[in-house]
């Protein structure tokens, strides 16, 4: 039989790329977790992690053994919700969103959920897709509203706790430029047109999306200014810094000093939605999502 805590052991080697790392947040010492990984290596017969200087990479087998840790760990978290809602009568629901969506879609959301399901006991948590994601396939969360540009889901290594992707709104990209600029009485614009501007990102994400549109137009961008806010970088672009690539929904509250032009097809955008376990059919998951779209689709 396989040891849960083997399993524990391994997905933190997974996630933090060596046996020390690991140890430290399992609050043990790396001799400790290497043993439970050698355990767990004789107990299947087949080595689950590569060692070398440079850290710890997973086998095939540790990337089906990593997606085996996930799913029972959601299946615990789940068995804990389950045995709190008995002793306490309560359901809880537990939601993770990036800032600019949960700042745009909650605030309407929220009361939606709250009317239908009154005593339920909601917590909500606020992080980076590739930090909530994971959350999901753990357990720790129920849901998470996230988003993705053109790449897949950023959800780390394995795969049986398979999370089940539920559009919500697509958020185009919008070229922000300062007052006065030449190309700000535009209807639309083309990125190609935009090859001699100096640049102020919002965050490393747009960075590489923009890179890339930039790439397919035959230029590099001239980065003038970085920043992990999208209302900071706005308040740049109105400064004269730069001009910028923002989602629609970051471009509430409005700014004065600045024009706003929509990107001429094929149009870059952040595709959000909800993550949720596949297998997990949960009716107030349900009922959130049901809420997150009625609020992106009002007016």
């Amino acid at each position: 039989m396989i040891d849960v805590q083997r399993l524990r052991v391994l997905r933190a080697v997974a996630h933090h790329g060596s046996f020390g790392k690991a140890a430290v947040a399992l609050r043990l010492t790396p001799s400790a977790v290497s043993q439970h990984v050698a355990a767990l290596e004789r107990s299947l017969g087949a080595q689950v992690v590569t060692r070398s200087t440079r850290g710890v990479a997973l086998t095939q087998a540790g990337q089906i053994m990593v997606g085996a840790a996930e799913s029972v760990a959601a299946e615990l978290a789940q068995a804990k919700q389950q045995v709190e809602r008995l002793s306490t009568g309560r359901t809880q629901l537990t939601v993770a969103t990036f800032t600019s969506g949960g700042r745009h879609l909650l605030p309407g959301a929220l009361p939606r959920f709250m009317a239908r399901h009154p005593h339920t006991q909601l917590h909500v948590r606020e992080g980076e897709p590739e930090d909530t994601l994971p959350l999901v396939r753990q357990g720790a969360v129920d849901l998470a509203l996230a988003y993705h540009f053109d790449g897949p889901l950023p959800v780390g290594p394995g795969t049986s706790a398979e999370l089940r992707w539920t559009p919500i709104v697509e958020d185009p990209l919008h070229v922000v430029m300062p007052e006065g600029h030449r190309l700000g009485d535009r209807r639309s614009l083309d990125i190609a047109e935009l090859a001699s501007e100096p640049w102020v990102l919002g965050c490393l994400k747009t960075e590489a999306y923009l890179r890339r549109y930039a790439e397919r137009a035959g230029f590099a961008p001239d980065v003038r200014g970085t920043t992990t806010d999208y209302f900071f970088a706005r308040s740049l672009v109105a400064a004269g810094v730069g001009i910028s690539l923002i989602p629609s929904i970051a471009l509430v509250p409005a700014l004065p000093g600045l024009h706003v032009v929509p990107v001429e097809a094929p149009a870059p955008a952040r595709h959000i939605g909800v993550a949720t376990l596949g297998r997990r059919d949960h009716p107030h998951v349900t009922t959130f999502i049901e809420s997150l779209r009625e609020q992106a689709a009002s007016p």
